[in-house]
């Protein structure tokens, strides 16, 4: 195979303008290296404008290795980990000395809760880890929570999230106007040109409106194409379950994980996703999942503490009530118990499950939220729950016999299932599940309220396996010449994700990434 000739030349070209592929075209210009930015998609962002922002932050490297080490087991080398929870203890001072540009106002977790708790808002930040596994107390947040003079709808108004995401992006993406670098929206990436010899990265093949070029990469190329949530065939081989729905990202089809495996890549933690279980829209047109509401994190050993209502239970397609839908973490591993293969009936009796509650709980506030990042595409949750019931993603029944013919659950087991939760609620305690007592709630008052729930994620983990320079690494154990990984894709996380760390991931990574590519 001879090399293509290049129509234009640059430095370092990174491909996916979400937070880790801002960060890694930052610290390759800022290195000295003229850097290009591409981006598939015709808004910037990615899937981290969507999120809250918060940044996990670490006090003590060798206390955050060890939570790592184990919340991976075994999944991910020590020397990887090693260079994530370094960085996590040096991310607070450099959101900061980012956040100077504007004038942003960045706290860290202790500073929210007392902004919180003086305005009495019960969602405070939990100023540790998610589990109670060595290292936890070492971890906190650092988020940013207002910029002088920015209007987040003006300036990114495709981004449907989380407010804290478009705040922290806008630091970056000013950084980026700053710098100088060249961004280039709907350019997709096509395929990396290598040496046919040796493998080394040369450059990359794009597309701008219908044009492909080819661009040389005279020190590095960085992907940073996140993964592969809009991509359902990659979802049907690497899920058990299925359907898992996603809930943003549509254009994350895993694009740099084929580039990255046709130079030979290994792939590491393809089964690992965050996220819960969401509705599906009965407007088939609508691309998403839309994610339960998200409730505040609770720490296992506390529940107690616990003292936010949740609205609903679930319940599977035999109308049984079959985990407690307030996890620790209901927005990570609430996922993983839809994807439950019953070999017996051969069937997911539990994707959907049911969410059903009352009159009191549909009053309570909106029982979803969507996510998106697109142009034309924004579906805003009424706060009452209503405008749902009308589309028919919630279905109402004055008697709960009704509404279970509604879902075609059986109506006599929905009955004994909504009954048995009653009974528990009057005695304080779910016997059954472990469901924060604090969060539970009867379901009496007509009418009632039912929809199906999907298993539904928020983003994978999965991709090229990388080292701790962020090289790519192949099947044999051995570097890609000149070809990086950042964020998402190919994440460190391998088995119980840390709130805030694929976030926090980004800012580490993409800083090593982008200027280990510029030193080439």
């Amino acid at each position: 195979m001879n090399i293509p000739k290049f129509d234009e030349t640059y430095d370092v070209i990174v491909a996916g303008f979400g937070l880790a592929g801002g960060i890694a075209a930052l610290n390759a210009s800022q290195a000295g290296a003229k850097t290009l930015l591409i981006e598939k998609s015709p808004v910037p962002g990615g899937l981290s404008i969507c999120s809250y922002g918060a940044v996990r932050s670490a006090r003590d490297p060798e206390q955050a290795f060890i939570y790592l080490k184990t919340t991976n087991d075994g999944r991910t080398p020590d020397d990887v980990l090693r260079v994530l929870a370094n960085g996590m203890c040096e991310v607070e001072t450099y959101v900061r000395e980012l956040g100077r540009i504007n004038n942003a106002v960045i706290v860290n977790s202790v500073e929210e809760n007392t902004l919180r708790e003086k305005s009495g808002d019960p969602y405070r930040r939990q100023i540790r880890a998610n589990y109670p596994l060595p290292g936890t107390d070492t971890f906190y947040h650092t988020t940013v929570i207002d910029i002088p003079g920015f209007d987040a709808p003006k300036i990114y108004p495709w981004a449907n999230g989380a407010p804290g995401g478009p705040k922290l992006f806008r630091i970056v993406h000013q950084h980026l106007l700053k710098q100088g670098v060249e961004i280039r929206l709907a350019t997709p990436a096509l395929r990396l040109i290598a040496d046919p010899d040796t493998r080394k990265v040369l450059g990359i093949r794009v597309s701008t409106n219908g044009v492909e070029r080819n661009i040389e990469a005279r020190r590095g190329v960085v992907l940073a194409c996140g993964g592969f949530e809009g991509n359902a065939d990659m979802k049907a081989q690497f899920f058990e379950s299925k359907p898992v729905l996603n809930a943003a990202a549509r254009m994350n089809n895993g694009d740099g994980i084929r580039m990255a495996q046709h130079l030979g890549a290994a792939l590491w933690h393809m089964w690992h996703v965050h996220g819960a279980y969401g509705f599906k829209h009965t407007d088939e047109n609508y691309p998403y999942g839309i994610r339960v509401k998200r409730m505040p994190d609770w720490f296992p050993g506390e529940p107690d503490k616990v003292n936010v209502k949740m609205a609903w239970i679930l319940v599977d397609q035999a109308g049984k009530r079959f985990m407690s839908e307030y996890q620790p973490y209901t927005q990570d591993t609430g996922v993983r118990q839809l994807q439950h293969f019953d070999s017996v009936t051969q069937r997911f009796p539990r994707n959907p499950s049911f969410l059903v509650c009352d009159e009191e709980g549909r009053k309570m506030y909106p029982l979803g939220k969507a996510t998106s990042n697109d142009e034309g595409i924004l579906y805003e949750w009424s706060d009452d729950n209503l405008k749902e019931v009308g589309l028919g993603i919630i279905k109402r029944a004055d008697s709960l016999a009704e509404l279970a013919r509604m879902l075609n659950i059986d109506a006599a087991e929905f009955e004994q299932s909504v009954a048995r939760w009653n009974a528990l609620c009057e005695r304080g305690s779910d016997d059954d599940f472990k469901r924060p007592a604090g969060s539970m709630t009867p379901i009496k008052t007509a009418p009632f309220y039912g929809a199906p729930v999907y298993a539904t994620l928020s983003n994978t983990q999965g991709g090229p396996v990388h080292d701790a320079q962020q090289r790519i690494i192949d099947v044999y154990g051995k570097p890609i010449p000149r070809l990086y990984s950042t964020g998402e894709l190919g994440s460190s996380f391998g088995h119980l994700y840390l709130s805030g760390g694929n976030i926090a991931e980004c800012m580490v990574t993409g800083r090593i990434a982008g200027r280990n590519a510029a030193t080439l």
